[in-house]
């Protein structure tokens, strides 16, 4: 039978556990998905694309003509035409050797012979061949996420299938983790994984059960982390794989743990709201950024309206928003379910430090794409 796991008397380190935890993960292997499939997924390398529009295409309806041959044209000068124009409607490829679009009142065909009743420029109504996309370009960056301004390239491109990393998250609830664990599914799809997700009584044998890592590469249990009777997420992951800490000096989530079952990093996150944010926020999401090969998260660097008081050795998460050109505070330690959705960046304080004055320049990472 397991020991009960208690807290340890001494937090790790946030930076030591991180660093334990990301050992040795890699970006997973790029799959290739269609457009309707691949948003918020991060991309891999893609082929330059090719030129778009292909051809020279029509802005609006008119009279596709060579402004060359229209010089002098006028109302008072029209221009006989020895053959009648070509009529083209918007988004309709330009006849070879015309470079214009005149409109329907340009031309008069009321008489034996068409008149041009007006000059041109070349390009007038017209798009020219690569003026949406250049050709021989990258679309999407490697280590971008798939956003809907992106995929609209894509298809405009023609791509039928997408080279992309998704990441596969197994998300274990323990009992009454409800609300929490749809909060962090939710935030895992927008960071780019596939989410299955899995129950489990809060006993070790139910929990131990779930933990297949099978086809997974980053698991997490929600709840079961603490001290109490029917915490027992942390003595299940000691009967199927590695612990590697219990106890992190993070406020909130001291009592976040992290291990490893083979190759799977695992990380067990307690099951209150703001404990399984800000957990998720310091530890699990750079690790699933690392299995998706994406780029550094964006960051804003604004100076900060009060200050921030943080504890030597615990690492405190910050929630903050925008105010005015600063940084306000809207809850640091403890965060409440209002000040998590009015968030727009998060701020972690190192340990090592006793928080910032007021108008300090600080970089937070954003929330929002």
């Amino acid at each position: 039978m397991a020991t009960t796991q208690r807290l340890p008397a001494s937090l790790a380190p946030l930076d030591a556990v991180l660093a334990a935890v990301l050992r040795d993960v890699a970006p997973v292997e790029p799959i290739m998905l269609p457009p309707a499939d691949a948003l918020h997924c991060i991309a891999a390398e893609m082929p330059a694309s090719c030129a778009y529009p292909p051809q020279d295409v029509a802005v609006s309806d008119g009279w596709a003509m060579r402004a060359n041959d229209l010089v002098g044209a006028s109302s008072y000068a029209p221009l006989p035409l020895a053959e009648p124009p070509v009529w083209v409607e918007a988004g309709a490829a330009m006849p070879e050797g015309t470079d214009c679009v005149v409109d329907a009142d340009a031309v008069d065909t009321s008489g034996p012979l068409p008149q041009v009743l007006a000059e041109a420029i070349p390009g007038q109504g017209v798009r020219r061949a690569g003026s949406d996309i250049a050709g021989r370009r990258t679309l999407i960056a490697a280590g971008e996420p798939l956003l809907p301004r992106g995929l609209l390239l894509a298809r405009a491109a023609g791509l039928q299938l997408l080279r992309v990393r998704r990441p596969r998250l197994r998300i274990i609830n323990v009992a009454n983790g409800e609300l929490t664990a749809q909060s962090i599914a939710d935030t895992a799809r927008l960071a780019g994984a596939e989410v299955l997700c899995t129950e489990a009584a809060a006993d070790v044998t139910s929990i131990a059960g779930a933990f297949d890592a099978d086809g997974c590469d980053l698991i997490i249990t929600i709840g079961g982390t603490g001290v109490g009777r029917t915490d027992a997420a942390v003595n299940a992951l000691t009967t199927r794989g590695e612990l590697i800490a219990h106890g992190i000096a993070l406020q909130p989530g001291r009592t976040t743990a992290v291990g490893r079952i083979d190759t799977t990093p695992v990380i067990a996150l307690p099951g209150a709201p703001d404990q399984a944010f800000a957990a998720w926020w310091a530890i699990a999401l750079p690790v699933l950024d690392r299995l998706s090969g994406r780029r550094p998260r964006n960051t804003l660097a604004l100076p900060l309206a009060r200050k921030i008081a943080s504890g030597v050795g615990i690492a405190e998460v910050v929630l903050l928003t925008r105010q005015q050109g600063c940084w306000a505070v809207l809850a640091i330690g403890e965060l409440s379910l209002d000040a998590i959705a009015r968030a727009e960046a998060v701020l972690i304080v190192a340990g090592s430090a006793e928080g910032f004055a007021a108008g300090t320049v600080v970089d937070a990472y954003m929330l929002r794409e």
